[in-house]
């Protein structure tokens, strides 16, 4: 683990909370069902398939046509008639309805809005060309919760107490101030079924099947005051990856042509009784989008996305409204008079007239200032927010940088041997743990060993000196929104560049790590010229961090340079296109002595946000790496 040092004593670290375990999800211990135990997964951490090589729009739409499959072009989906459905059924289905299958246009996975079948493009292949063999239909039903968490959600559920239903208490008044819910009605806490879990004090929000299937799910909100503000504690059941709940769904028409995204339960109830619009609650807030999600949302003419009121959900809201067609969406710009959703119905602001002033997500390549000036305002009047993500384990980080933003290349370079992936690995795991949507690329290490590192680094301390919480420490390390890529050695930049847009689309991802530069250089290009292909390959990161709106941190090996000599900008390894393309490079410094252990500093050579650059001093603390 790496520590701050200044003057070389030790400055200070933010460590993760590490307070008494209250049960497996962060319950009272007499609501959990039972002690903890491992449980068993075919993937313990999320890792991206190699290669991975997404279905073209056109491609889906020659396949539908050569097998004579009719469809409707979406705007995030194309619509056909759904083989999952029987043939006695499908007859009685007409016009929309009978063009229940969704295929996403990107990645090509689909779903049945009638029987739920879900999966990948080659499922479908395999579906459709199995019943012209005369095999049986194909049934790909999404995957049934696990037993342990139907029980628990059931248990839950059956404790909670309608919140409308909540007793006049001082209880109540306090509850409802807690969580912002004072102006908000009895009639709408019924309408959305909000419930109270009186043990643990949290609202509960309930994730009921399409059609009306059963309760699939729960998510619960704790509050606690914090200064003179107010934190909020979600817990999903299941677990955040699998948790698809769009709240508010069971009460949206098929007649239904606009609606309101919005990050937070608590927002869709203030909206929806202010405007009496359809309202539809993400179940990740402003931290991804899945594309599970997009079938449902495919009816809506217009989606205004109103996110927040900081420049973090304004980026989400930017972000997500690629994926579900920029043409049909507005977005609603954080502000003074434009708080969340809550807020303005506490400061009893006019909700409508909020949303009418929503902007266009979609604009022509060329714009003019008029169309920037808000967003100039915006950076201007939140410097520390559009300076992006601080880091909570290197302040002389926040100090130089001043954040980690998005769209941003970062080259980043050190000695053999002097600890650039235990420290990078340390760099982009502090971010993750903010809510930094992360994609790993290690070329050079394996997968387990990076993720033992970054495990230990996360608990902080050696685990396999305390194995008895492992499984403790995995399960928080599990809900983590970090991803790894399963390449290693040689690869193509194509392909490496594939597989990111894809886990950009899924996964929202913000961050890429890239370890390292030379491991990833293909056998292709041994015959031509190796700083030729670097150039092109750092072009390429480039071109994907400034098209994607998404940070990559590249690891590239220095020259050869005497021992004794720091490492400067020009010593990174190829041409100077590296540097010149580079918002940040940062240099691990690795000074030997030959008394002892050498001093190791950062050095940060060149900032392009406002140019402050300087070094400070490290510490490698090796009893938590």
């Amino acid at each position: 683990m790496w520590v701050l040092l200044r003057s070389g004593y030790p400055l200070r670290i933010l460590l993760p909370l590490r307070g008494a375990w209250m049960g497996r999800r962060g319950l009272p211990r007499s609501l959990a069902p039972g002690p903890p135990r491992r449980r068993y997964r075919k993937e313990a951490l999320p890792a991206l398939e190699a290669p991975v090589l997404p279905v073209t729009t056109t491609e889906i739409r020659q396949y539908l046509r050569a097998r004579g499959i009719p469809f409707q072009d979406g705007h995030s989906c194309l619509r056909a008639p759904s083989p999952f459905v029987g043939a006695s059924k499908l007859k009685h289905q007409t016009g929309a309805a009978s063009f229940s299958l969704f295929i996403d246009k990107t990645t090509g996975r689909f779903l049945c809005m009638t029987t739920l079948a879900e999966g990948s493009w080659e499922d479908f292949q395999a579906s459709v060309e199995g019943q012209g063999g005369g095999a049986r239909e194909g049934v790909l039903l999404s995957e049934a919760p696990e037993a342990e968490d139907s029980e628990e959600v059931r248990r839950i559920w059956d404790r909670a107490i309608p919140l409308w239903e909540l007793p006049e208490s001082e209880e109540a008044q306090l509850a409802r101030m807690m969580f912002g819910l004072t102006k908000v009605t009895d009639d709408t806490l019924k309408r959305f079924s909000v419930r109270y879990l009186r043990p643990a004090r949290r609202l509960v929000f309930p994730w009921f099947s399409p059609g009306g299937l059963g309760l699939r799910g729960l998510k619960l909100l704790g509050a606690e005051t914090q200064g003179d503000g107010v934190q909020y504690m979600e817990t999903t059941i299941p677990r955040p990856g699998a948790y698809h709940n769009l709240f508010g769904l069971p009460l949206i028409s098929r007649r239904d042509v606009e609606v309101v995204l919005t990050s937070r339960e608590l927002d869709s109830l203030a909206l929806n009784q202010s405007t009496g619009l359809p309202t539809l609650a993400l179940p990740r807030g402003t931290a991804c989008l899945p594309p599970a999600l997009l079938p449902y949302l495919e009816q809506f003419r217009r989606v205004v996305l109103w996110l927040g009121n900081d420049l973090r959900s304004w980026e989400a809201a930017k972000l997500f409204a690629r994926k579900l067609n920029p043409k049909r969406c507005s977005l609603v710009r954080p502000g003074d008079k434009q708080p969340s959703p809550l807020e303005a119905l506490n400061q009893g602001l006019n909700l409508s007239r909020i949303l009418r002033t929503a902007l266009p997500a979609w604009h022509k390549s060329i714009v003019s200032f008029r169309q920037l000036r808000e967003e100039v305002l915006g950076e201007l009047s939140n410097v520390e927010q559009a300076a992006g993500v601080r880091w909570s384990r290197f302040p002389d980080l926040n100090r130089l940088l001043k954040g980690h933003r998005k769209g941003e290349l970062t080259v980043f370079t050190g000695p053999t041997g002097s600890g650039k992936t235990t420290f990078i690995s340390e760099y982009a795991l502090d971010l993750c743990t903010q809510g930094v949507n992360t994609l790993w690329g290690s070329f050079e290490i394996s997968n387990v060993r990076l993720a033992r590192v970054m495990l230990t680094q996360f608990a902080v301390g050696r685990l396999e000196e305390q194995l008895d919480k492992y499984d403790e420490w995995a399960d928080r390390f599990e809900d983590l929104p970090l991803y790894f890529m399963t390449f290693h050695g040689q690869q193509s930049i194509r392909t490496v560049i594939d597989t990111m847009q894809h886990a950009v689309y899924v996964y929202d991802i913000c961050h890429v790590v890239i370890d390292n530069l030379q491991f990833m250089m293909g056998h292709e290009q041994l015959s031509t010229d190796r700083i030729a292909a670097q150039d092109y390959i750092v072009g390429a990161f480039r071109k994907f961090a400034t098209d994607s709106s998404c940070h990559v941190t590249l690891v590239i090996h220095p020259r050869k340079e005497d021992d004794d000599k720091e490492l400067q900008t020009a010593s990174i390894f190829g041409s100077a296109k590296a540097s010149q393309e580079a918002d940040n490079v940062l240099i691990l410094q690795d000074r030997k002595l030959v008394t002892g252990p050498g001093k190791r500093y950062l050095q940060v050579s060149k900032n392009r946000f406002d140019g402050d650059v300087g070094v400070f001093p490290l510490e490698f603390n090796k009893t938590n790496i």
